[in-house]
This record gives C-alpha cells, structure tokens and sequence, in this order.
C-alpha cells in the first residue's frame, strides 16, 4: 500500500471585529488549533471547535490548507496547462 501524501493544513480561530469581515479583534487572542496531516483531520477539529463556540456570533475558525503555501503544484484546482 503506497503511503497517503502529506497535505498540510492549519486549524485556526478568534474573535471577529465585525460579522461580515475576517478581521480579528485580538491577534493576541487567536486560538491555534494544531496543524493537520489532511483535510478530513482538519475539518474534524474545525467542526469540534465550531461546535464548541456556537454561541458566540463573532467566533470562526478556518482551514488553511498550507500545503498550497509551501507547494503551490499541490493545488488541485489549479488549471493544467
């Protein structure tokens, strides 16, 4: 069985300054949730985090998929020339 490529992702969050932004209020404040070997581990602890601050309408969490950052060939979406 060939190992799964490593496709890095970052979970991450905070408060925002404004509901329709992706501002932060307190960089100092920024909740680094770990970092991920792929997409469906990261979007399981994206959820738990979600989950967690439901009730905070100016609480998000994202996905960075840093992957794309160090290798920019690992973008799938991008257009095959």
């Amino acid at each position: 069985m060939a190992a799964q490529k490593q496709l890095l992702h970052l979970v991450f969050g905070g408060e925002l300054a404004k509901l329709d932004g992706t501002e932060f209020r307190d960089l100092t404040k920024l909740d680094i949730v770990g970092i991920y070997p792929n997409y469906a581990s990261a979007h399981q602890a994206w959820k738990a985090k979600a989950q967690q601050t439901v009730d905070n309408a100016l609480m998000r969490y994202f996905i960075v998929h840093l992957h794309r950052l160090l290798d920019p060939e690992t973008d799938t979406a991008a257009p095959q020339s």
